[in-house]
């Protein structure tokens, strides 16, 4: 497979319809003028593969058995990235407001985790879905996203690749210039915020 770069993989979220502008409430609970849905991109299988693909190549020589992404957002490319690894991709989800394994998913001790989320902001997703694999006993080898949101600001402390990093201005609700513009907020992601 060609290499690609962070320009092929902008390009498949302009194509997509993918960067989207407007008043954004992020699962972080972060306003934002502009959102990355990657669902856009993730439902086309062909551009699923690509982002997949290129995230396995980054941890190829890792040893990693499972994948684990976070629900929901995380699972798609979880499962692309565990196809091109040859491995299984399993996932957690919340229950109660806690991320655990769920559905009969289990981790082995010192078994080889490869942490996969579509996006990162802050990093918050990945770093509960780290807890949750360490908790297990296995061993977290790198964490990865299609798109670093944080402007590579994350603080993710495992070995961490994305394919692309983007900086888009984020603000603290309370004092966010959209909300004070009275521009109305939309929530597009896929965990509700309480």
């Amino acid at each position: 497979m060609a290499s690609v770069s962070a320009d092929d993989i902008l390009d498949l979220f302009r194509g997509a319809g993918a960067l989207l502008e407007g008043h954004f409430r992020l699962t972080s609970g972060l306003h934002s003028s502009g959102y990355l849905q990657c669902a856009l991109v993730l439902q086309h299988p062909r551009e699923a593969a690509i982002c997949g693909a290129a995230l396995a190549e980054r941890v190829r020589g890792l040893g990693v058995q499972t994948v684990l992404s976070p629900a929901l957002g995380g699972i798609v490319i979880g499962q692309e990235v565990g196809r091109a690894l040859g491995v299984r991709a399993i996932f957690a989800e919340r229950q109660d407001g806690q991320l655990s394994l769920r559905r009969g998913f289990s981790l082995s001790p010192g078994e080889k985790v490869f942490v996969i989320e579509d996006v990162v902001t802050t990093g918050g997703s990945t770093k509960e879905t780290i807890d949750v694999a360490r908790a297990a006993g296995a061993e977290v080898v790198a964490a990865g996203s299609i798109i670093d949101r944080s402007g590579g600001q994350q603080r993710i402390d495992v070995p961490y690749h994305a394919l692309a990093v983007v900086s888009l201005p984020t603000y603290e609700p309370d004092s966010c210039p959209l909300c004070l513009a009275g521009l109305p907020v939309i929530k597009p992601g896929s965990r509700a915020i309480v």
